[in-house]
């Protein structure tokens, strides 16, 4: 552990070590809101009450929930981890939780679904996540009216109801200790979100962290008990609370330059990205993301230091969309001849080459060609420095040369491919062995 860092900063790069290596992880958010399918936000958006939400509860009976299937797409897939929303902003807990009724055992499917989806990862040699809201439009102690998130935020009945926000925080502390203890070893706890005054210390943010280390001491922690997923708040600080996470969670977006503390040194971090336009099951959503953007964007997080954490949501029988599992596959494929240009990779010391992106893992430099371009590919300043070029998908020979018309670069090598298009259209990944660094 490097002493000369703050030791929050020093635990947090030992407790990350397994998560830098990792690379690709599934989101999965499920509940309730698979049956209006209109997206997790559905009460927010359409300000439903405790009484209209009610009839999904008691017809929720997810029939073809087979977590098995999901952590072997998941393996297939490439991903290393993965994160389940055992409990969204509507209250609803996939879990049996011995504090609330209002839970998926109570009803029609009478399943512990976090269980099941716990055993069912670990069995596959995934890393285990449950994601829980801190938000919660269930439970009668969580700030209604006036609230910009709550459905019934301009509700007047709710504008002087009585109201226990300390009583809440104990429900939700008492939550993640349920979690911590009756499911085995849990990799990663991730909290969603904070906002406006609603951050750090308003959720007894340094209590929860504490408790939370004391039964899992290497339990990985997102940094939303103070930020959310437009910010990153105090974890790029030089001197952090106590809550300011191990790892950032940008959403819907990966930054330009990766993330750095106030001193430039790398921080942690996950791009959490959809696979069409929402999270929960939307059934008119069909906006999907092609394999290609996805490894793409992959290849992106990674050569900016990131991971990708990327999300599907499963319909109300338990099934993830047949256009999610086909995006999955084509993705596990390319993942399958080229992973090791992910899986344990980090940003290069190179500058951004025009025609895609540089992974390294020590003395290994992947070169992620998007683009043919026209003539041979510069690989600008590493003539001399490659002791031996390959493509990764298949192992054979990448021959560097010095065209006769490169005189003017004599820093530079170059590929020249015997055809116009690439091996890989989506990325052609050639890996170079780089002399001794």
């Amino acid at each position: 552990m490097d002493t000369s860092l703050h030791p929050l900063i020093a635990a947090r790069n030992e407790r990350t070590r397994w998560f830098r290596q990792a690379r690709f992880g599934m989101f999965i958010h499920w509940g309730l809101y698979a049956i209006p399918a209109r997206g997790e936000w559905v009460r927010s958006h359409e300000r439903l009450s405790n009484e209209a939400y009610q009839p999904y509860f008691q017809e929720f009976n997810p029939t073809r929930y087979d977590a098995r299937a999901w952590a072997q797409l998941a393996r297939r897939a490439g991903m290393q981890y993965a994160v389940l929303t055992a409990k969204h902003h509507d209250g609803f807990c996939l879990f049996d939780s011995q504090l609330t009724d209002y839970k998926s055992t109570n009803t029609p499917c009478r399943r512990d679904l976090v269980r099941e989806y716990v055993d069912a990862f670990r069995a596959e040699g995934l890393k285990v996540g449950l994601y829980y809201s801190l938000l919660d439009w269930h439970h009668p102690d969580y700030p209604a009216y006036g609230d910009p998130f709550h459905p019934m935020r301009d509700h007047p009945a709710y504008k002087d109801r009585p109201q226990d926000f300390g009583r809440y925080l104990d429900y939700f502390h008492a939550q993640v200790r349920e979690l911590l203890t009756g499911y085995g070893t849990i990799d990663i706890m991730w909290f969603d979100f904070s906002y406006g005054s609603m951050s750090g210390e308003t959720w007894r943010a340094a209590d929860l962290v504490e408790m939370a280390r004391s039964l899992q001491p290497a339990l990985l922690i997102d940094n939303r008990l103070d930020a959310s997923g437009d910010t990153n708040r105090s974890i790029e600080s030089l001197e952090p609370p106590p809550y300011c996470g191990d790892f950032a969670c940008p959403e819907q977006i990966i930054p330009p330059q990766g993330l750095t503390d106030a001193a430039g040194r790398p921080v942690p971090w996950e791009a959490c990205l959809t696979l069409n336009n929402h999270w929960g099951y939307c059934a008119a959503d069909r906006d999907y993301k092609s394999a290609r953007q996805v490894i793409r964007a992959l290849v992106e997080c990674v050569s900016k230091g990131g991971n990708m954490l990327l999300n599907v949501g499963p319909d109300a029988r338990g099934e993830i969309p047949a256009e999610s599992v086909e995006i999955l596959e084509q993705v596990g494929a390319w993942m399958h001849r080229n992973g090791e240009s992910i899986y344990g990779c980090d940003r290069s010391s190179l500058p951004k080459p025009e025609w895609g992106r540089y992974t390294q893992n020590g003395n290994m430099l992947y070169a992620h060609i998007f683009e043919r371009g026209i003539g041979p590919v510069n690989l600008r300043g590493l003539n001399g420095k490659i002791r031996k070029a390959r493509l990764l998908a298949d192992g054979s020979e990448i021959k560097l040369s010095r065209p006769w018309n490169v005189h003017d670069y004599p820093d530079d090598a170059f590929i020249e491919f015997p055809s116009s298009r690439l091996p890989d259209e989506t990325d052609t990944v050639v890996a170079l062995e780089l002399e001794e660094i």
